[in-house]
């Protein structure tokens, strides 16, 4: 009962009061995705978040890892709950060095980066045999 009582509150506590019931229970607010290169081999998903978290609320933090050197390949993301939190991040941390390593952060990220992610994330659960080397 608590649960429907907290749901009800959160759901008419919405800023924007013209809202319709509707957009408040089906339209979620977008997440924001931000691509991080540059990383230093010794930066963590938690080092990351951390560095990120002065801009907002992060969500998620990963770091693509090289399976076969078990290390990172030198980039990763940063998932915000906010676009507006994601694109102030971009913005101010551009350039800016973490753990001896200047970044480069991107809203997007170029294309061979988005190939490398998506092989990562596939080979996850994958047996050593289907484990490509770079």
């Amino acid at each position: 009962m608590a649960v429907a009582r907290e749901f009800s509150a959160a759901l008419f506590s919405c800023s924007k009061p013209h809202a319709s019931l509707f957009q408040r229970l089906f339209i979620r607010k977008k997440t924001s995705k931000i691509f991080v290169k540059g990383l230093a081999f010794s930066t963590t998903e938690e080092k990351l978040a951390e560095a990120f978290s002065q801009y907002g609320n992060v969500l998620k933090a990963d770091i693509v890892l090289n399976k076969a050197k078990n290390r990172s390949k030198g980039f990763g993301y940063v998932t915000f709950s906010e676009e507006e939190e994601a694109r102030k991040a971009q913005i101010d941390m551009n350039g800016k060095i973490l753990h001896g390593r200047v970044l480069y952060v991107d809203m997007d990220p170029p294309d061979e980066q988005k190939k490398t992610y998506k092989h990562a994330i596939k080979n996850t659960h994958a047996d050593n045999d289907d484990v490509h080397m770079d």
